[in-house]
C-alpha cells in the first residue's frame, strides 16, 4: 500500500516526495530506510523553534519549476490552518517568497509591521503574531525558507539576537541539506549541488516535544525493524481500531491507521529504535472510527519499547502502545470544575469535554468527540467562532467571546491555547444591552478569578474578516472610482464609522478623491496642502504610522491649530503600495470610540490593501485613457457620403479588461468607385488599438492609391507581418461601383458578410478567402465578383456580434441574418442600432463590436 491510499477518504493526493522518493511502496521505502527530505530538516526546524522560545516552525522548499514555494515542514501548527499556504508563488508579496527573492533573513516582530509591508498576507492570516524568515542556502543557491513563528504576547526579542538563531538555523540546514543532496541522482559538479533540493508534495507535521500523557490503555505490540512486520495483542490492535483476521502485519497497513500529521513521528520512531536501541513516549494519532458513522476522528496513542535480539538475523522493538487519550486523575478533577472545561486538539476537534461542559452546551459527549464544535453545534454555525479557534492558536494568546446559545441564555468562552491544543472554559453570563455574539470578554489573562461579561467597546471577533472581505471587494474593483466606492462602502459599516475621507498624492501636494459624511465645504480648506503641513492626515503619510484619536481633546491636544469637523474620534491611515506613498484615508465617528488592538491591525492592514487596489487602478484609468484616445482618434468620426449609398457604421466596446480593441471599419474613396472594410485585430489592449490605426492607415493609402482589392490586402498582409507584433487581424474589403452595383471582394479569416437582396430574402455570402493577416507574409488572397441589385443592404460585422459565451459563431450568424431579414426599419442608422442592440444589452460582453452597414441605391428602391 503507498501513502496516497494510507490515509483515508483523499487526506494525501499523489505525488512525489522530494527527490529522496524512491517511487516503491510506503512498505518498500520503510523497510529500506530511503533518505526523506523531510527528515533532514525535522530536527534544525524544532530547534530553530525552541531557539526562539517561538510556537510553531516551517519550511518551504522551491517546487520543480521553481515557480512555487511548497510548504514541506510544519512544526507546531496546525496544517489545517496554513492550507491556504502551502504552496505561495515565488514573485509574490509575502514574507517568504521576498525573503527567498532576495536571499535575506527577515524580521516581522509584530502584526503592525508585517500590515504595513505585507497587507496581502495579513488579508488571509489576520492574527497578531511575530515571524522570522530565514532562507536557506544550499551551494550558495536558495533552495527555500524557514519561518519560525512566535507570539507577540512574549517580551521582544532583540533584531540581532533573531538574526543569531536564524543564522545558526540556516548554517544547519544547509550543511544537511547539502549532505542530502550529493546523496541524490543527478548531475554533478560543485554548481549541481543544489540540484536535489526540491518539493511538490504535501506538508509533513512535526510535533514538538511534550511530557508524556497519563495512560489508561496498554497493549503490547512487537515490531520487526528489518521486514517491517507488526504484531500485537488484542489491546493493541484495538487501539489500531483493526481486527486480528483483518489484519496482515505490514507497515502500509499500521500507516494507513495513522493520521496523516503523524506520520513523521511514527516514521521517526522506527530511526530511534535503530538509532538508540530504544523508543520513548512517541506520541501519534490513530484513527478511531469504532462508531462506524464514516466520520474522521484520531485517538492519541504512545509508543514506548526497546530493541532486543530475535531468533535469526534482524532486531526486533518490543514495546506497549498507550492509549493516550486522557488520564483517570486529570478527568476526576475536571468533573469538580464549577465551569465547563474541554479540550481540542490541533486541528480544532474536541477530544475532551467535562459534564459541566456537556451540560452547558446542552448535547452528549458521542456528539462532540472527533468532531469541531462549530460544525457540533447548530448554533455555533458563525464564522467568528472558527475564527476565535485560529486567532487563539496562531497567536498563541488567551481569546474570550461571547455566544448567544440555542437556550437563549448567554454563554462566555475563554481559549487557552498551547502548540499542541487548546484548552476551553465556557460559562453561564449575563450579558449587557448590545451585547453581541462573538465580541470579545474582559478580563481576556489566565489570572481571570471569576467570568466577566463586560464587553469591549470594540467590533465583533471576527473583525479582522473584514480584512478578508475588503480583499475579495477589491479584486473586482477595476477603476479609481470603483475603489474609492469599495473602500467607503466597506469601511464605513464595518466600523461603525460615519465619515471618510480618501486622499492621494499628486505633485507634492494632498488632493481630495473622496469623501462622504463630511459638512459641506468642510474639506475645501485641506485641498493641495503641502506634505510638510502640520497635518494629521500628513504625518500618518509621511510617517507611515497609523494615528488614532479616541476623543476630540485628544486630537486636539496633538493638533492645536486643526479646525475639527463634528466628529469624537478620528483614524489616520497611510496608504502605502509597494513601499511608496500613495495618499490617506480618514476616518471619523460621531461618537468617542475606543480603538482595540485588533481593530487598529484590521485598519492598519486594509489601507494596505486600499493603497495597493488605487495604484493598480490608477495605471488602469491611466492606461484606458491612453487607450479611448487611441480608439475615438482611430476610428472615422464621420462616414463620406456618396450618390446612390446610405452607409451607417456603429462600434461597442467590450465590457472586461481593458474595454479597448481592435475593431475597425471604414468607408473610403477609390478611382473605381468605395471601398467597404471592416477588420479585427486580436487582443483588448492599447497595443491591439495601436495596430489597428497602422492597419486601417495601410489600408487607407493603399485603397485610395488606386491598388485593386487583392493587391491592398496583399500589401497590408505583408506590412503586417513585418511589424513583428504578434498579432493577427482578419479583414473583409469590398470595392463597390455605385453606378452599376458590380463589387469586388476580398476575405482575410473574416467572417462572411450579409446581403438582404430588394425582395427580403437574406443570405450569407460564403466569399472564398485567405488565411488571417500576418500569419504568412506571402499569402494569397482570391477575390469574388458579386452584383448588388437597388434596394439591398450588405452587412460587414465582427465576430463579437455573433458570437455568444457558450455558443457557436453559425448559430450566432444565423440569428444577425434572421434579424435583418426580418426588419423593416427606415432608416440604415435606425436598421443599424436594431442589429447592435441585443450586445449593447450584454453587460458581460467579452469582445469588441463593429459593424458597417451600406444600403445601395435606398433612393432608387420601388
Amino acid at each position: 500500500m503507498d501513502e496516497a491510499a494510507a490515509v483515508p477518504r483523499g487526506e494525501r493526493p499523489a505525488g512525489v516526495r522530494g527527490r529522496g522518493t524512491d517511487g516503491e511502496s510506503g512498505a518498500g521505502r520503510a523497510a529500506q530506510a530511503a533518505p526523506r527530505i523531510e527528515d533532514v530538516i525535522a530536527e534544525p526546524v524544532v530547534a530553530a523553534v525552541r531557539a526562539m522560545q517561538g510556537y510553531g516552525g516551517l519550511v518551504y522548499l522551491r517546487s520543480r519549476d521553481r515557480r512555487s514555494l511548497v510548504l514541506c515542514v510544519v512544526c507546531g501548527v496546525p496544517r489545517s490552518l496554513l492550507k491556504s499556504w502551502w504552496r505561495v508563488p515565488v514573485g509574490g508579496g509575502l514574507p517568504m517568497s521576498e525573503a527567498y527573492r532576495r536571499v535575506e533573513s527577515l524580521w516581522l516582530p509584530d502584526e503592525a509591521a508585517t500590515m504595513l509591508r505585507f497587507p496581502q498576507f495579513t488579508a488571509a492570516l489576520p492574527y497578531p503574531f511575530a515571524s522570522a524568515y530565514q532562507p536557506v542556502r544550499v551551494g550558495g543557491e536558495a533552495v527555500g525558507v524557514l519561518v519560525v513563528l512566535r507570539s507577540v504576547a512574549r517580551e521582544r526579542m532583540d533584531e540581532r539576537a533573531v538574526g543569531v538563531v536564524l543564522h545558526d538555523a540556516g548554517r544547519d540546514m544547509e550543511r544537511r541539506l547539502t549532505e542530502f543532496a550529493r546523496r541524490m541522482p543527478g548531475p554533478t559538479g560543485p554548481d549541481a549541488v543544489a540540484y536535489g533540493i526540491d518539493y511538490d508534495d504535501q506538508p509533513v507535521g512535526v510535533q514538538l516535544p511534550t511530557p508524556p500523557a497519563r495512560a489508561v490503555s496498554v497493549g503490547m505490540v512487537e515490531w520487526d525493524l528489518d521486514s517491517d512486520r507488526w504484531s500485537g495483542d488484542d489491546d493493541a490492535l484495538s487501539l489500531l481500531g483493526v481486527s486480528r483476521d483483518g489484519f496482515g502485519g505490514t507497515m502500509a497497513e499500521v500507516e494507513a491507521r495513522v493520521s496523516p500529521d503523524d506520520l513523521y513521528e511514527l516514521r521517526a520512531s522506527r530511526r530511534e529504535a535503530a538509532d538508540a536501541g530504544q523508543v520513548r513516549a512517541r506520541r501519534f494519532r490513530v484513527l478511531d472510527d469504532r462508531r462506524g458513522d464514516g466520520q474522521i476522528r484520531y485517538r492519541p496513542v504512545e509508543l514506548w519499547g526497546h530493541v532486543v535480539r530475535a531468533e535469526g538475523p534482524g532486531r526486533l522493538l518490543v514495546g506497549a502502545l498507550v492509549d493516550a487519550a486522557g488520564g483517570v486523575a486529570a478527568s476526576e478533577a475536571a468533573e469538580r470544575l464549577p465551569d465547563g472545561l474541554f479540550s481540542l486538539d490541533q486541528d480544532g476537534r474536541v477530544s475532551y469535554a467535562n459534564r459541566r461542559c456537556l451540560e452547558l452546551l446542552g448535547c452528549e459527549l458521542d456528539s462532540l468527540l472527533g468532531h469541531h464544535p462549530w460544525e457540533a453545534l447548530t448554533w455555533l454555525h458563525d464564522p467568528a467562532y472558527e475564527d476565535r479557534y485560529r486567532a487563539a492558536m496562531l497567536s498563541q494568546e488567551t481569546v474570550s467571546y461571547l455566544v448567544h446559545a440555542a437556550d437563549g441564555g448567554w454563554l462566555g468562552f475563554v481559549l487557552y491555547p498551547g502548540v499542541h491544543g487548546l484548552t476551553g472554559r465556557v460559562f453561564r453570563t449575563d450579558a449587557p444591552v448590545g451585547a453581541e455574539p462573538g465580541r470579545a470578554l474582559l478580563p481576556l489573562g489566565p489570572a481571570a478569578a471569576a467570568p466577566t461579561s463586560e464587553l469591549v467597546a470594540a467590533p465583533r471577533a471576527g473583525a479582522l474578516y473584514h480584512v478578508v472581505q475588503m480583499a475579495s471587494v477589491l479584486t473586482e474593483a477595476v477603476t479609481v472610482r470603483d475603489v474609492c466606492r469599495a473602500v467607503a462602502e466597506q469601511l464605513l459599516p464595518a466600523f461603525g464609522a460615519q465619515e471618510i475621507a480618501l486622499y492621494l498624492i499628486r505633485e507634492g501636494r494632498m488632493h481630495l478623491l473622496w469623501e462622504s459624511g463630511y459638512p459641506e465645504h468642510f474639506l475645501d480648506r485641506f485641498e493641495g496642502v503641502p506634505l510638510d503641513a502640520n497635518l494629521p492626515g500628513v504625518h500618518a503619510l509621511t510617517t507611515r504610522l497609523p494615528l488614532f484619536f479616541e476623543s476630540p481633546e485628544a486630537l486636539v491636544n496633538a493638533y492645536p491649530e486643526l479646525v475639527l469637523d463634528p466628529m469624537n474620534a478620528w483614524s489616520f491611515l497611510p496608504l502605502i503600495a509597494s513601499g511608496h506613498p500613495v495618499g490617506s484615508c480618514i476616518l471619523g465617528w460621531s461618537t468617542p470610540h475606543r480603538f482595540t488592538p485588533e481593530e487598529r491591525s484590521a485598519l492598519t492592514a486594509l489601507g494596505g490593501l486600499a493603497a495597493q487596489a488605487m495604484e493598480r487602478a490608477r495605471l488602469y484609468d491611466a492606461e484606458s485613457a491612453v487607450a479611448r484616445g487611441l480608439q475615438e482618434g482611430l476610428l472615422p468620426h464621420r462616414l463620406p457620403a456618396i450618390d446612390r449609398l446610405l452607409t451607417a457604421g456603429r462600434y461597442l466596446p467590450g465590457t472586461q479588461g481593458m474595454a479597448i480593441g481592435g475593431d475597425w471599419y471604414d468607408v473610403i474613396r477609390t478611382g473605381r468607385g468605395v471601398a467597404l472594410v471592416i477588420g479585427d485585430v486580436e487582443g483588448h489592449s492599447v497595443g491591439a488599438a495601436a495596430v489597428m490605426g497602422q492597419l486601417r492607415s495601410a489600408v487607407h493609402a493603399f485603397a485610395a492609391s488606386g491598388r485593386p482589392p487583392q493587391e491592398v490586402i496583399t500589401h497590408t498582409n505583408r506590412l503586417l507581418a513585418e511589424l513583428e507584433t504578434d498579432v493577427f487581424a482578419t479583414c473583409c474589403y469590398i470595392e463597390l461601383d455605385p453606378g452599376t452595383g458590380r463589387a469586388l471582394a476580398v476575405r482575410a479569416g473574416h467572417p462572411p458578410p450579409l446581403l438582404r437582396h430588394p425582395d427580403g430574402r437574406t443570405e450569407s455570402l460564403d466569399l472564398p478567402g485567405g488565411v488571417m493577416l500576418g500569419v504568412q507574409p506571402d499569402a494569397v488572397y482570391p477575390v469574388t465578383s458579386l452584383t448588388l441589385a437597388p434596394g439591398s443592404v450588405l452587412v460587414l460585422y465582427t465576430d463579437g456580434l455573433v458570437e455568444t459565451p457558450g455558443g457557436d459563431i453559425e448559430t450566432g450568424i444565423e440569428t444577425v441574418r434572421r434579424s435583418l431579414a426580418d426588419d423593416r426599419a427606415a432608416s440604415v442608422e435606425e436598421l443599424a442600432d436594431r442589429l447592435v442592440r441585443t450586445a449593447r444589452r450584454t453587460e458581460d460582453r467579452p469582445d469588441d463590436v463593429a459593424l458597417l452597414l451600406t444600403a445601395y441605391g435606398w433612393d432608387a428602391a420601388p
